[in-house]
């Protein structure tokens, strides 16, 4: 009896948990479904609704009287799951179009009818099927014939007035819409107020239709950039095909701003989507120029040859016969090297063929930047910055109009190195390849190449094991640097004719420094060196005096010369500490202690005379002029020898220098351990030289340097140079610097002059700090460190002004104006002015000497350089610079530039007002996509400058 109660127990619990399963589950998955009815009834038991499921379900009326009231049940429950599955399987069967599972969910509420096979999802319902997911407020989902259907819900305190607007994505296409209806098995969709982002546009239709393929066809359809859902701008589109992240072709189309259409429409047109490389052509800019006629410029053909090389080629043709091609081509392969390279041909005709105007050049530009990435190769690297150009080529470049920059560059350099290390053994070895340009006198210097090695300072004598303390002769050290170059310095149409054996120059430098560092009585640090210059060159220059012609002759001799020179020199320096406490009672104690660094340094050199005629390194000749003197003329025959020639006088210099440091230390709440040190004085120095082996000038002039840095940045430098030997007067009444001290006139070395530049950026921050406003906190000042700003990098540029620029994207969407304490809409206008004053003062030798001061008048040259940004507003930014030439008294280069961001548009006017007169006016739109397509551009010819001088 008591087993029979237990198993009755059992069976109750099965029927309630069974019972239990009756919930309203918030995601289904729906399964191919088996024709077994024990595992229909077993996989369809989770899929039952809660109490507003409308499942309909019939029982078939069948003998149940033998059965008691619990099999009764079971037996009821079982047939109307099996019943009703087995209808759902059949429809299933029938459509099959559901290749895989489809999981739903709502917020809200779920409603499922099984027998037409629809569910109803409310709130924030989301529906995922392979690689499509859609999200709206309503959805309706019919297996049967594999359709969806989504719509959002009117709701007033929505935005557009409608909440949970349907997103739709298949893959990486997103679609945004009021309603949409998307079909399964054929891929195929409507879309009602559809929106679309393609590459840096939007796209948005009425009416859309997308095909199995996945094109979208749309009608009424608009074309942007602009990221607001109001935008400034779009391209109406009467009917577009939309290819997904390839293009868009449309058919009659017409610009619209601001909601004003414009008379701006083209019958067919298209926009490339693909974000990938694509070839494909340039249309070129059309002009007129005085001088060479109408023209087409900057049009050609684009190479999309790989996602690390591309080729742009371009054209210009003019209608008088003049002609331009340009190659430029950009090129990276990651963590190896990147670069570009651009190569430009002009042919220039000017003038009528036939009359004396008529001119023809043909001008030519490289350049080419290539860096490697430092993990491709940690011991050889390879680099160049090449910008050649013939010196007509800017000329009759109208771009180089409008770019202060090449107006006032007149030297231009290039080079190309490679280098390389062995670092086992301390040798690095490089080579360059240096080209200076002159463009005034189109003269070029070139280097090719200039091979440089060299071998890191090592210890000869070192042992390998040492045993006890280090042996004095263990500290002496030495290393190697060699040198060798070949150069030429010629006009730019001469030097591809020149001969390389004859015309260049060519040496073979070898320097050979020798050191030691010893310590004696533990406080004088000695420096003793050796070092020895050997130079090798394939030339010399013989000069003499030809009696036949009556003037100098000189004979270039070919071989092998070999010229050096050594030096031997001894240092000595220490440093000496000095501290004063003050006196509390007087100066309380916020002054701890001024510390006084004193560093004192005395050097000896000595080198041989080198121009004694045993070496051979200098020499002379004699001629007798016209008056009948003799004269004498000494020269070396290796002074254009590309590294020079041994001075011809022997040295016996003493040198000596003494620097002074001055430094508080007081107390701070600032700093972390209560104290901050202070520079008084960061530098006061002086220097001077005696050389004991001339009798003329043997004392050299006294240089004295001052550096304070008070401020954290800025630090004010100045060198001034003080004369020693006094004027004189020659038997003609002329003075002249003769062999006599100032001090032997009793009076201090003269001074011959300094020289000091100044500059300082003022902002509205640094104003309201000096006249108590306060520290003014930003966002960024948790950027920079205790010690602030590196006053190592000069950069005029203000923060502030470049967020500025592109006022549109902000952070916040707020529309709430900031606010003063007072309640007051807070003004705020950015703005920086760098203003730059240089000062140099010299002895003028062309003014009057002053006999009774025994000296002559000072000349001051100055200049003045100013610059300034202003935000007026968000997106309205002014930049200028101008200056003032003092000597001439004229203004310098003046430019100016006021530049407005329209959020989708651009507008800049650039002018420049000396030392002529040229403007600029820029109107285009920011995304690259549509940035050649709607501009609009205004300049002044080249020939409308006008000069003012």
């Amino acid at each position: 009896m008591r087993r029979k109660t237990v198993i009755f127990l059992f069976v109750l619990v099965i029927v309630f948990a069974m019972a239990d399963t009756h919930i309203a589950l918030h995601t289904f998955s729906f399964h191919t479904i088996p024709t077994d009815s024990t595992s229909i009834a077993n996989a369809t038991h989770n899929e039952q609704d809660r109490d507003n499921d409308t499942t309909l379900v019939t029982l078939s009326k069948t003998d149940t009287t033998r059965m008691d009231s619990l099999k009764r049940a079971i037996y009821q429950h079982n047939k109307a799951i099996d019943d009703s599955i087995r209808a759902d399987s059949v429809m299933r069967a029938r459509s099959n179009g559901i290749e895989s599972p489809i999981n739903y969910s709502a917020e809200d509420s779920l409603v499922y009818d099984a027998g037409a096979q629809v569910a109803y999802l409310y709130g924030n319902s989301k529906v995922d099927y392979q690689n499509m997911k859609l999200s709206s407020d309503k959805v309706v989902l019919n297996l049967d014939s594999n359709l969806v259907h989504a719509t959002g819900t009117a709701d007033s305190t929505s935005e557009g007035g409608i909440k949970g607007k349907p997103e739709f994505s298949l893959g990486e296409q997103q679609y945004s819409s009021d309603t949409m209806a998307y079909n399964f098995k054929s891929q195929k969709g409507m879309i009602k107020d559809v929106y679309t982002a393609q590459d840096d546009g939007f796209l948005s239709g009425e009416k859309a239709k997308r095909d199995s393929t996945g094109m979208v066809y749309m009608q009424r359809g608009r074309y942007t950039t602009c990221d607001l859902e109001h935008p400034d701008f779009y391209i109406a589109l009467s009917r577009a095909k939309v290819r997904p992240g390839k293009d868009v072709v449309f058919g009659p189309a017409y610009l619209v701003v601001a909601d004003v259409p414009l008379p701006l429409a083209i019958p067919y047109g298209f926009f490339p989507f693909s974000k990938k490389y694509s070839s494909g052509f340039i249309m070129p800019s059309y002009g007129e120029e005085q001088n060479r006629g109408f023209y087409l410029r900057d049009g050609g053909y684009y190479f999309a040859i790989s996602d690390k090389w591309d080729l742009k080629l371009l054209g210009e043709i003019y209608t008088r016969g003049s002609w331009g091609v340009s190659a430029a081509s950009n090129y990276r392969k990651r963590y190896r090297y990147s670069g570009s390279i651009l190569v430009s041909y002009q042919s220039t005709k000017t003038g009528d063929k036939g009359l004396p105007d008529y001119t023809q050049e043909e001008s030519f530009k490289m350049q080419w930047s290539h860096r490697q990435d430092p993990k491709a190769n940690p011991y050889s690297s390879l680099s160049a910055s090449v910008n050649f150009a013939t010196s007509s080529y800017e000329r009759n470049n109208l771009n180089s109009m409008y770019n202060p920059q090449t107006l006032t560059q007149s030297t231009r350099t290039s080079s190309v190195s490679w280098s390389t290390q062995f670092s086992s053994i301390g040798l690095s070895l490089s080579t360059t390849a240096n080209l200076s340009q002159n463009m005034r006198d189109s003269t070029i210097q070139l280097t090719l190449p200039d091979l440089n090695i060299s071998l890191s300072r090592f210890n000869p004598f070192k042992r390998k094991r040492a045993v006890g303390k280090e042996r004095w002769y263990e500290k002496i050290s030495m290393s190697y640097t060699g040198q060798l170059s070949n150069s030429i310095y010629a006009k730019e149409d001469k030097i591809l004719k020149s001969d390389f054996m004859k015309e260049w120059k060519h040496g073979f430098q070898h320097n050979i420094p020798i050191q030691g560092n010893f310590t004696i009585l533990n406080y004088l640090n000695v420096s003793p060196s050796f070092n020895f210059t050997d130079r090798m060159y394939t030339s010399k220059v013989q000069r003499s005096w030809d009696e036949t012609i009556g003037k100098e002759r000189k004979d270039t001799l070919s071989g092998f010369y070999n010229v050096y020179n050594w030096s031997l020199n001894l240092t000595a320096g220490t440093k000496l500490y000095g501290f004063w406490l003050p006196s509390r009672k007087l100066f309380g104690d916020k002054i701890q202690a001024i510390r006084h660094v004193i560093t004192p340094q005395i050097s000896l050199s000595y080198s041989p005379n080198f121009g004694a005629r045993r070496y051979g390194y200098h020499d002379s000749y004699q001629y007798t002029d016209a008056d009948g003197n003799v004269r004498l003329v000494e020269y070396s025959p290796y002074e254009e020898g590309m590294y020079g020639v041994p001075g011809k006088n022997k040295t016996e210099m003493i040198s000596w220098d003494i620097s002074n440091n001055l430094e508080m230390k007081i107390k701070s709440d600032k700093d972390s351990t209560g104290f901050r040190k202070i520079s008084l004085i960061d530098e006061l120095g002086a220097s001077m030289s005696y050389n004991a082996a001339t009798d003329f000038h043997r004392w050299s002039d006294l240089s004295v340097r001052l550096r304070l840095k008070w401020w954290k940045n800025y630090t004010f430098s100045m060198n001034a140079q003080f004369a020693t030997y006094a004027y004189e007067f020659d038997e003609n009444g002329k003075p002249y610097v003769g062999n006599h001290t100032e001090w032997g006139y009793g009076r201090f070395p003269r001074f011959q002059g300094m020289s000091q530049n100044f500059s300082f950026t003022l902002t509205p921050e640094k104003l309201k700090k000096w006249f108590g406003g306060g520290e003014v906190k930003n966002e960024d000042d948790n950027k920079n460190d205790d010690e602030g700003v590196d006053p190592n990098i000069e950069t005029n540029m203000d923060e502030n002004l470049e967020r500025g620029k592109h006022s549109a994207k902000k952070k916040s969407n707020s529309s709430i104006a900031e606010t003063d304490e007072d309640g007051y809409m807070r003004f705020n206008m950015p703005w920086s002015l760098t203003i730059g004053y240089g000062i140099s003062m010299r002895e003028n030798q062309q003014g009057k000497f002053n006999k009774k001061t025994m000296r002559y008048p000072y000349k001051y040259t100055q200049t003045l350089n100013v610059s300034g940004n202003i935000r007026i507003s968000d997106g309205w930014n002014i930049n200028f610079s101008t200056g003032y030439d003092f000597e001439n008294h004229t203004m310098s280069m003046t430019t100016a530039t006021i530049s407005r961001d329209l959020h989708c548009f651009n507008m800049s006017a650039s002018i420049v007002l000396r030392p002529y007169t040229t403007y600029n006016f820029t109107f285009r739109c920011n995304a690259a996509t549509l940035t050649d397509a709607l501009k609009y551009e205004k300049q002044s010819g080249i020939n409308n400058t006008i000069r003012w001088y």
